[in-house]
């Protein structure tokens, strides 16, 4: 077994790493860039190394900082994590030649399974079935597009480099393929230097179940399948394990696919066969394709170590460092369910746009396995994946951990940030969900539902009052004079001290009784949930969460974009492309420009008609956050 070792990576996978590391007594190196140097995974790691810039090109996708790091502590290996260069084999032949070992697959199974198209045609070979689509060479559009008509719409476009949902678009019309094409190649070259794209039929009922395996290079087990069939945008939201629904023939034709996807490339280390699984007539051993291979861990292995008992990441060090695979296939037991949620930094109402912020307030709920990369305080960071934690629950049953999950993510406390905690916890509840019936289309079908934020009540206003004031405790009997008014939100309450732990607060619901008990605000009666002041604004948590703003009445920042028609960058990025001029009328919803940041990139729209009146940027451009865009104004005024 190795004593120490360099994770070339960052946040939540790192600590996840560091901790199965501290475990089995193997010493751990982390590296950083300037913006990382106060995070997590370099406070747990036993030594760290600075290599860099902030953005990725400058530090953590330096593959020769990273190995120089590694021969300067004496690390003996190197774990990738995922992401960065992860499946990148250019990566792990530097690696080796430098006398160091690579916790994953070989050079040449990376390779194998790195572009899509040469990957589905070795499945092929292998016997796996695979998607109906062009995944030939001749890259012209005209070309592709007849490829899409003979194949049938809808249909995919699909990277074949990286993953992610990078590069990636449905097209349900001829008429959108050109404009779908140029967009998924723009994303393609700049998430992964490559514009290579391939072509699927779009499964009208997918389902998307991947499995786990692992090889030592000399044979392959699988331990069993994961559904990940909860996606926005191509990304994962909630994943599970074992997949409902499943049958024993389907997950034997599955399994013994990709344990064959993963001998024909002599695979060593832990990777993920993907498929695509047509639901519409139940789940059926004729009715799944192989997508991809992911050569590296997964962001959602949790759930898999919950119902098989079995650490990943030692399972990665002790075939990195030459032992044998630790079970056959037979001792691989499967046990429960389990499900992990992503909780991101991202605006859902806004089309689920990254945010960032500093995280003022964060605290999971005792019991439950919460993997993160940050603390309260941290900020998340505009260069990163704005990923805040993965929250994982198991039980005996899927109702059991189901029901653990909601409870979990209607515990979770997060403030100093917009993130996507309310959407899954409805998502959790979604009565589909609740019943195996799911698909990938279920987020986008039932969008509405799912974000649909329900009204403050009585006690959620009198929370947010109280909070706002100023710490809740032993000051409470020291607020002078005894009734003030509050501003939070679009909401105004007046609070009066009756007695010390006692007021009362005055909403537009009526007035609620306050009383302050252990530690705890009673309200009417009843216990009432936790509310919290931070920079900018109040929380407040129980069952639905709700956050209220607090604006500086004399901050004309605080003031909406859409009051003055200008369009502002909602974070760091590059202006990919601009569709408008001066003088151009626009509609509501019209594109305005494309926004490439935090590796996906963004449509801007005009929030209302009018007439462009400056065009402040241009493609290429590197704007900062709130940058102003693009000027409309009002479609009958003078030019």
């Amino acid at each position: 077994m190795f004593t120490r070792i360099l994770i070339a990576n960052r946040g939540e996978i790192t600590c996840r790493v560091i901790d199965t590391c501290r475990r089995m007594g193997v010493q751990t190196v982390a590296v950083y860039s300037a913006a990382d140097a106060g995070a997590r995974h370099v406070a747990m790691a036993d030594r760290a190394v600075h290599i860099g810039g902030p953005v990725p090109a400058d530090s953590y996708l330096r593959g020769e900082a990273i190995i120089a790091a590694a021969l300067a502590t004496r690390a003996e290996a190197i774990h990738p994590g995922y992401g960065f260069l992860s499946e990148n084999p250019d990566f792990v032949d530097m690696v080796t030649a430098a006398g160091l070992v690579f916790i994953g697959p070989s050079a040449a199974a990376i390779r194998a399974m790195g572009l899509k198209d040469a990957a589905k045609a070795l499945m092929e070979q292998a016997g796996v079935p695979v998607v109906p689509g062009y995944h030939g060479a001749n890259q012209d559009a005209e070309h592709l597009a007849g490829a899409a008509d003979a194949i049938g719409y809808p249909v995919l476009i699909k990277a074949v480099a990286g993953g992610g949902g990078k590069g990636m678009r449905r097209v349900d019309r001829p008429e959108g393929f050109a404009e779908a094409l140029a967009s998924a190649r723009r994303e393609a070259q700049g998430a992964f230097g490559n514009p290579v794209v391939l072509i699927e039929k779009y499964i009208d009922k997918p389902r998307h179940i991947e499995v786990q395996v692992f090889g030592d290079g000399l044979t392959a087990v699988h331990l069993y399948e994961r559904d990940c069939s909860l996606q926005r945008r191509h990304q994962k939201v909630i994943e599970e394990a074992p997949a409902p629904g499943m049958t024993p023939e389907l997950r034997a034709a599955m399994g013994g696919s990709a344990v064959r996807a993963a001998q024909a490339i002599g695979y060593a280390g832990a990777g993920t066969v993907e498929f695509i699984v047509d639901a519409s007539d139940g789940l059926r051993p004729d009715r799944f394709w192989f997508m991809e291979m992911n050569t590296r861990l997964q962001v959602e292995h949790p759930v898999t170590e919950a119902v098989t008992g079995i650490d990943l990441v030692e399972w990665q060090l002790r075939v990195a460092s030459g032992e044998a695979l630790p079970l056959r296939q037979e001792e691989v037991a499967l046990t429960g369910h389990a499900f992990e949620a992503r909780l991101y930094a991202e605006d859902v109402a806004a089309g689920f746009l990254p945010a960032t912020g500093r995280l003022t307030h964060l605290v999971f709920p005792p019991g439950v396995r919460a993997c993160t990369g940050v603390r309260p305080g941290d900020a998340i960071s505009p260069w990163y994946d704005p990923m805040i934690a993965k929250i994982i629950t198991h039980g005996p049953t899927r109702a059991t951990a189901l029901r653990a999950l909601t409870r979990a993510l209607e515990q979770t406390e997060v403030a100093g940030t917009v993130t996507n905690l309310a959407f899954l916890a409805a998502l959790s509840r979604h009565p589909g969900f609740a019943a195996g019936d799911v698909d990938t289309d279920l987020i986008a079908r039932d969008l509405a539902l799912l974000t649909d934020v329900p009204a403050p009540d009585g006690t959620v206003l009198a929370l947010a009052a109280l909070a706002a004031l100023g710490p809740v405790g032993d000051g409470f009997t020291l607020w002078a004079p005894l009734a003030q008014d509050v501003r939070f939100g679009d909401h105004a309450a007046r609070v009066s001290v009756l007695a010390p732990a006692h007021a009362r607060v005055d909403t537009a619901l009526g007035p609620q009784d306050c009383r302050l008990a252990g530690g705890q605000w009673w309200v009417n009666g009843s216990p009432a949930g936790l509310a919290v002041a931070h920079a900018g604004g109040v929380s407040v948590f129980g069952a639905d969460t709700h956050h209220f703003a607090l604006h500086d009445p004399l901050d004309r920042r605080a003031m909406g974009a859409g009051a003055t028609g200008i369009t502002l960058a909602p974070m760091p990025g590059l202006v990919k492309a601009v569709f408008v001029a001066v003088g151009d009328t626009v509609a509501a919803g019209d594109r305005l420009a494309v926004l490439e940041a935090m590796k996906m990139e963004h449509t801007l729209c005009a929030d209302r008609a009018g007439r462009v009146a400056e065009v402040l940027t241009q493609a290429g451009a590197q704007v900062q956050a709130g940058a102003a865009l693009i000027r409309l104004e009002d479609g009958d005024a003078a030019g």
